[in-house]
């Protein structure tokens, strides 16, 4: 018990001992307090007042460095403008090329009217009305209706038709009248319904043997005939039995599935493929590129007081010079004449403080525009018309390709019938005349469709599936209604469909699948050659240049090559136009293309004096896409640059800015987190692209500038201007 009452006093004791100890914090003293909060308060007022000695220090530091980095800027800009004279006078010797290459052009196409006089082979110039005139009649009064016949003068007709419309396109607005322009136009549409009309007659000729090309195994006639412009199906119901109602041609694999009371009638079936398009309204066949305009000297000179003016000869000289060539087409109801941007549109008024160079430059070219700002094309189309039946096909968006398929029922006419050495056909006043299907009298009543079966051809590229639209006659329009039942076999390159009627019938597409481009590439690749790479979201399209030539180089789609039978080709920049689009791909902006893109919008005076000016030096140096270019603004442009002397040499890029009077290399890289237009270190500004580059450029390579042909560089400023891969890029 006393072990016990010991050990629990000893226990009792420990306990007050730690609440003692736990508890033995001395009181702090009002006077204590007051003097931490005021150390607290010196401690804060002195931190203070260092941040704000060091905001001030580095607020002054900042200062100084803005009023260096301004004073560098205003000496960079001082020394560019006591230096711009010369340059823009170096620009001016090297754009002497602009007006050869024109010069050239207008020797060549009277060059070419002489030889083709001197030929006398026979063949008409389409450009004189009574040659063309006598062609046409001379062939309407010809008896001689055999189908091959008619194919090989249709070859004839159709070389006319692009003389004629080569002409409307090359030619500039100063070297034809207006005159001259609707008579070609004419001339144009008389040539097709001839050549249409000849066609018509080969088929009721050919109908009316239709018995002596009679099928072993169904007993009807079936016959086809084709070459490179038309391929050409034609089916006689000679038997009138339901089991012979569908067909299926061989060779081309077009067929088509009648309905019951056609497949006993003695009708005629007939699929008239054109590879070309003479049904869609001319405006769209002979389709004008948009045109970009800057202020010519005249206006400029308004605003360039200050500026040092050219000679007064020199002037005059500038001003008698013609306008550069439009190598573009010309809608039908003639070439419209180009509109200032100064008047039409306020985005560009920056224009007007335009210098020397514009007025240089304008000067020397006299610049007829090619392409043009999509704010004064939304202005001047403000009268077009809205399409509101959706069953119209709106061909701003969507354009015919792989030619026209006409597919008419036909009456069979009486047919040949031999006695003894005599061949005797009755002769019908009609002429070759359509079956009506649905039966007139029967309007209101149902009627099978018409299954139609089209093998499309492999030199034209569809991206997507086709729209498949009617021609309306009346209304001049295509139509979507009265097709159903598209199928389409994208392996086997087909398509099935149901028609309520007989009609004409093209496969659209939309015309911006390739645009915006992903990307583009201009490289010199020997001496007056080079090769432009357009990348888009289908396709990677190569084109070589050579002199005033271009070579459609390779088209490749999912890694293959595609449309081998245009590659391979040197032809003219209007030609390479006509051919790709013809073939579906379309890497050329037109009128509307900025209402259907997500463009890049860039000030017309940026875009196209950096076309010239990259023309001008390509034979040196190679020129790439930037991500940038979307972040600089309206008024500028951004792309890559690099020396480029050896086609296998690697390219050193440098990203460079220009707005058409300036030029200055960028510090950013393609890899910079964000755009910043601080200039490179050590570099300076200057008045052209041609001296931006000259700074750091080899002799070799400002020798090859130089020496450049002007046809060269005609050449690549055409097909800068066509594709416009500043803006739509």
């Amino acid at each position: 018990m006393s072990i016990h009452m010991a050990t629990f006093r000893c226990c009792t004791e420990k306990g007050p001992k730690k609440k003692k100890k736990s508890g033995g914090k001395k009181k702090v003293s009002k006077a204590e307090q007051l003097r931490l909060q005021k150390e607290e308060e010196e401690r804060r007022r002195k931190e203070e007042e260092e941040a704000r000695l060091q905001a001030q220090k580095e607020e002054a530091a900042r200062l100084e460095k803005e009023r260096i980095e301004q004073e560098q800027m205003e000496k960079l800009k001082a020394k560019d403008q006591e230096r711009r004279e010369a340059e823009l006078a170096e620009l001016h010797s090297l754009e002497q090329k602009f007006l050869s290459a024109q010069q050239w052009k207008t020797d060549y196409r009277a060059h070419a009217k002489w030889e083709h006089y001197l030929r006398c082979d026979g063949s008409p110039d389409p450009t004189v009305l009574q040659e063309i005139n006598t062609f046409m009649s001379l062939w309407r009064e010809d008896q001689n209706e055999d189908i091959q016949l008619v194919m090989e003068k249709g070859e004839q007709v159709l070389n006319l038709i692009e003389k004629l419309q080569f002409i409307l396109s090359d030619t500039p607005p100063n070297e034809i009248t207006e005159k001259e322009t609707v008579q070609y136009q004419e001339s144009i549409l008389e040539l097709q319904n001839l050549l249409h009309q000849k066609y018509n007659g080969a088929t009721e000729h050919l109908l009316k043997t239709a018995n002596m090309y009679e099928d072993s195994d169904t007993g009807n006639m079936q016959a086809v005939m084709k070459d490179k412009n038309v391929t050409f199906c034609i089916w006689a119901n000679l038997k009138k039995k339901v089991r012979f109602k569908n067909h299926v041609f061989y060779d081309t694999q077009h067929g088509f599935d009648l309905p019951k009371s056609l497949a006993v009638s003695s009708v005629a079936v007939r699929i008239l493929h054109t590879h070309y398009d003479h049904v869609s309204p001319l405006w769209l066949q002979c389709q004008s590129v948009p045109q970009l305009e800057v202020l010519d000297s005249k206006d400029l000179t308004q605003h360039s007081k200050d500026n040092v003016e050219e000679p007064e000869e020199e002037e005059k000289k500038a001003r008698e010079e013609p306008n550069m060539p439009a190598e573009e087409e010309t809608c039908s109801d003639g070439r419209k004449s180009a509109i200032s941007l100064k008047e039409k549109s306020n985005s560009v008024a920056h224009i007007n403080e335009t210098e020397e160079e514009t007025e240089k430059k304008s000067e020397i070219l006299d610049i007829t525009p090619q392409v043009q700002d999509p704010l004064v094309q939304e202005e001047t189309n403000e009268k077009e018309e809205a399409i509101t039946d959706e069953n119209i096909v709106n061909l701003q968006q969507f354009v015919p390709v792989g030619g026209v398929y006409h597919i008419d029922v036909l009456h069979l006419p009486p047919q040949v019938k031999q006695l003894k050495d005599w061949s005797m056909v009755e002769l019908l006043d009609s002429g070759l005349e359509a079956y009506p299907y649905p039966p007139e009298e029967a309007e209101d009543a149902m009627h099978p469709p018409i299954q139609i079966t089209l093998r499309l051809s492999d030199n034209v590229m569809y991206f997507e599936d086709p729209v498949i639209a009617r021609w309306d006659p009346a209304g001049q329009q295509w139509r979507t209604d009265g097709i159903s039942n598209i199928t389409y076999k994208t392996q086997e390159k087909s398509i099935t469909f149901g028609m309520a009627a007989f009609y004409t019938i093209a496969l659209l597409q939309d015309t911006h699948l390739n645009m915006p481009y992903q990307a583009w590439q201009l490289q010199p690749t020997g001496m007056d050659e080079a090769l432009l790479v357009v990348t888009t979201v289908f396709a990677t399209i190569q084109i070589q240049i050579k002199g005033n030539q271009c070579m459609l180089s390779s088209v490749v789609v999912e890694e293959k090559d595609v449309l081998s039978h245009i590659t391979g080709k040197w032809i003219s920049p209007i030609d390479l136009r006509t051919v790709l689009k013809k073939a579906g791909v379309n890497i050329f902006p037109g009128e509307y293309s900025h209402k259907y893109v997500s463009v890049n919008k860039k000030a017309p005076l940026a875009e196209v004096r950096a076309y010239q000016q990259m023309a001008l030096i390509a034979s040196a140096f190679a020129f790439a896409w930037s991500k940038w270019n979307l972040e600089a603004g309206q008024e500028q442009v951004v792309f890559k640059v690099s020396e480029h002397l050896k086609a296998d040499s690697v390219k050193d890029w440098s990203l460079y800015m220009f707005d058409g009077q300036k030029a200055q290399k960028l510090k950013i890289t393609e890899t910079s987190e964000a755009f910043s237009e601080e200039l490179e270190e050590d570099s300076e500004f200057h008045s052209t692209l041609y001296h931006m580059l000259k700074d750091a450029a080899s002799k070799e390579a400002i020798d090859k500038v130089e020496t450049a042909s002007f046809l060269f560089v005609d050449g690549v400023y055409q097909l800068l201007l066509a594709t416009r891969v500043l803006t739509y890029s």
